[in-house]
């Protein structure tokens, strides 16, 4: 077929989708009366535009950045954005998006040809203006003088309990912040009032003993550092701290120091990357199962610290389920409780509760005891379309409540759902369009699904025979076809999987178009998920609207793991800040409000990413006066200098600003 040809079949598909859908309602036309202005620009001929080529968050960066980093892994990372410096989200001259790189095989290296009319006509930006970052350079110049102890730094040097030690500002910096909106704000445009002042790298469990000693001695405060992901501020340091900081990254802790089969545990330092362990047991046959969003980045410790939750608990548990030994270095000394860990026991107050979840707040955790599992021999993935999210909800369930959830099960509302649609690849095939009208047109034509109100869900399902998976999905698309779901198939599923990781790069490209997102986190009970959602949805969408924000925000929501009593909803919103005074402020007024409607629906605080001081005010009302006073009296008894000086959860006065 020649280019003439291909051509002509290509339009007469157009012309026939356009024929058989014109009934049928576009998302475009969700856009609110104040953004009628820009659709009307948006729909001007691409050449008639002048789309600026979108540049690398790095590129304005010199050479030599990260030349003075102690491990290799700082060197591979971005200073002022999520993940790795070979992986973006960036546009070609004329409009293109494409990803950057070839980390992840789903997106990387090719061109999303939907994804600019998305951001433009869903989100509201303006891929003509553009917001460029600070070089790295101009946030140097805004980098306070090291506050050293130089007692300290004297007694620790000769000490050599340590594998590095540096007071380089880029080691500062990366160690002062984690990656929730307003520190990504600060890093691209503003500035930290406070750092550290050092950072020391450990290598051992004897080494945290001795930095700790020593640091109590000379009244030196310590904020412990596992990968940085964290998306609570628990990283940043308050700024009424007047003692030297010492940041203590573990990432040198980082070795699985024993597999004992028979028992099925492991022992693995604190300072492991997820990625690496799932990795390393593979190579074993086995797995720990546990694989949050960021494990890509977060570690071991940093997931017993924030009581972490991965993807596939429903086969592995969450933190608190595979863990059975923690080791933890306070200021008075290092907790270490008998034997190789016990599963279960009865032993009074169990010392794991205080540990789990203690945000760093009383001790460095150095080792942990895990439970790991054989690795199973069969995984298949699986995709449901349900005509809308109250139905989704319904059946997932029913799933749950009859004990059929595979590994892992997803909802997304229809607002995330065509967010993935946008993100599809450029195809070669003259027949992709033709194809996407095909599906369009069952689900709308034949089965009645509103393409404006449609949910889908992507099911991982593992097993050690063919058969045991078979039995799995039947139970399941039983269940949802009971439901009125439709089974989609395995290719979207695997797709939706594959994309977890590379969705978190989403919001750089955002924010060069004056855009800022966040997404948080609650456990919902069944009862209260559907009616939550609507009324998050309100309260962000009133809240931006009475603080001036002009397109109404892009806000949606996906249950992520699931419970006999409720489930995890995952809320992601965002906006267009352009004109705003202060659109950090703006931005964490709304956040809170959201907040305060989640436990008003009868949500929790935080499912999974912690307290940090993010949501510090809100301790009080959610665990009682009685239970914060009790805390913070624990914490005064271990640590009566407030040598672990972070100020999370609300344990020790704390003062964080975000200057502009």
């Amino acid at each position: 077929m020649n280019p003439s040809q291909d051509e002509r079949v290509s339009r007469r598909i157009q012309v026939l989708s356009h024929h058989i859908n014109s009934g049928v309602k576009s998302s475009h036309e969700l856009l609110s009366a104040e953004a009628c202005a820009a659709k009307m620009h948006y729909d001007l001929p691409l050449s008639k535009r002048n789309i600026p080529k979108l540049n690398s968050v790095c590129d304005n960066d010199s050479a030599d950045i990260g030349i003075n980093a102690m491990r290799e892994k700082e060197r591979l990372l971005k200073w002022n954005g999520w993940g790795y410096k070979d992986t973006e989200f960036l546009m070609h001259d004329g409009g293109d998006v494409y990803v950057k790189g070839g980390r992840y095989p789903v997106l990387s290296g090719k061109i999303l040809p939907h994804f600019r009319d998305y951001i433009e006509r869903v989100l509201g930006c303006n891929s003509e203006a553009q917001s460029p970052p600070q070089t790295l350079a101009q946030m140097k110049s805004k980098i306070h003088k090291a506050n050293l102890n130089e007692a300290f730094v004297k007694e620790l040097q000769e000490a050599k309990s340590y594998k590095f030690f540096t007071t380089d500002d880029e080691a500062r910096l990366l160690h002062s912040h984690g990656h929730c909106l307003q520190e990504i704000y600060q890093l691209r445009w503003g500035h930290f009032k406070r750092l550290v002042d050092a950072v020391v790298y450990p290598g051992c469990h004897e080494d945290v003993e001795k930095i700790i000693a020593l640091c109590v001695k000379h009244n030196v405060g310590v904020i412990p550092f596992g990968g940085g992901s964290t998306v609570s501020q628990a990283l940043m340091c308050p700024e009424n701290e007047e003692r030297m900081i010492l940041s203590l990254d573990t990432q040198e802790m980082n070795k699985i120091r024993w597999i004992d089969r028979e028992n099925n545990t492991a022992l693995i330092e604190a300072g492991a990357v997820g990625i690496d362990i799932h990795e390393e047991l593979a190579k074993e046959g086995l797995t720990l199962g546990h694989e949050p969003d960021s494990f890509e980045i977060s570690t071991m410790g940093g997931w017993v610290a924030t009581r972490a939750s991965g993807m596939k608990k429903n086969s592995y548990g969450n933190i608190e389920d595979f863990v059975v030994k923690i080791k933890m270095v306070t200021c008075m000394g290092t907790i270490d409780t008998i034997g190789q860990g016990h599963q279960r026991k009865s032993h009074g107050i169990d010392l794991h509760q205080i540990m789990l979840g203690s945000e760093g707040t009383m001790g460095v955790i150095t080792e942990v005891i895990v439970r790991v599992s054989k690795l199973p021999a069969v995984q298949r993935h699986g995709s449901v379309a349900f005509k809308d999210y109250a139905t989704g909800v319904a059946a997932l369930r029913e799933i749950t409540s009859r004990k059929f959830q595979p590994s892992a099960i997803r909802l997304l509302d229809n607002t995330q759902f065509k967010m993935g649609a946008a993100l599809k690849v450029k195809s070669e095939s003259i027949m992709a369009p033709f194809e996407e009208w095909l599906k369009h047109a069952y689900l709308t034509k034949l089965k009645g699904f509103d393409m404006d109100k449609i949910a889908a869900c992507t099911i991982l399902f593992e097993g050690h025979s063919a058969g045991e998976v078979s039995a799995q999905e039947k139970r399941v698309y039983d269940i949802c076809k009971k439901h009125g779901g439709i089974v989609a198939g395995e290719e979207g599923g695997r797709q939706g999987f594959q994309l977890t990781h590379v969705i978190a790069y989403l919001r750089d490209i955002m924010m060069a178009y004056h855009y800022v997102a966040e997404s948080f986190e609650a456990f919902v009970p069944w009862n209260k998920i559907v009616s939550c959602t609507d009324k998050v949805y309100e309260r962000i969408r009133n809240s931006c609207k009475e603080r001036g924000v002009e397109i109404p925000p892009w806000i949606c929501a996906r249950v992520s793991q699931v419970y006999d009593n409720g489930a995890c909803v995952y809320f992601y919103f965002g906006f267009v800040y352009k004109g705003l005074k202060d659109p950090v402020k703006t931005f964490s007024e709304v956040e809170a409000e959201a907040r305060n409607e989640i436990l008003a629906q009868g949500g929790s605080l935080s499912h999974h990413h912690g307290v940090g001081k993010l949501r510090k005010e809100w301790m009080e009302s959610v665990v009682s006066p009685v239970g914060l006073d009790i805390l913070r009296k624990i914490k005064n008894q271990v640590d009566p200098q407030n040598i672990f000086c972070n100020g999370n959860m609300g344990l020790t006065p704390s003062v964080i600003t975000f200057p502009q």
